[in-house]
């Protein structure tokens, strides 16, 4: 197994606060892109219908945009979830980092030799 130091921890968790923040604004980007389209599809099958396209075609483009709408809509509260979640990672690493600085500075200010050859065990609380 991998040795976990509070410095390797804060660097993964740094990690994946802006990997999650990264995903979150690709997602709203995307969902701003869908709803953008979904109103284009709407202005297209309005088009139509004063151009008096047949009724099939209209219908075709109305239902379109309706689904479009839909997924548009999806997005964009899933791109509210990822903000959150990402809102969420920063506020835990900030915890993290806060709760276990002290112990990381502690050890950095020791003079004792061989501090990381301590059993994790004799750091438990009880």
């Amino acid at each position: 197994m991998a040795e976990l130091t509070y410095k390797a921890l804060v660097r993964k968790v740094q990690a994946k606060e802006k990997a999650l923040a990264r995903n979150a604004e690709g997602v709203k980007k995307a969902a701003d892109t869908i709803k953008e389209l979904a109103s284009d599809t709407a202005s297209d099958a309005d088009a139509l219908g004063a151009k008096s396209v047949d009724r099939d075609s209209l219908a075709e483009c109305q239902e379109l945009a309706k689904v479009i709408r839909g997924v548009s809509d999806r997005a964009i509260t899933y791109a509210s979830k990822t903000a959150d979640t990402a809102k969420a990672a920063k506020a835990a690493g900030d915890q993290a980092r806060a709760t276990h600085r002290g112990f990381q500075e502690a050890f950095d200010r020791s003079r004792v030799t061989g501090l990381e050859k301590v059993s994790r065990d004799w750091f438990e609380q009880e």
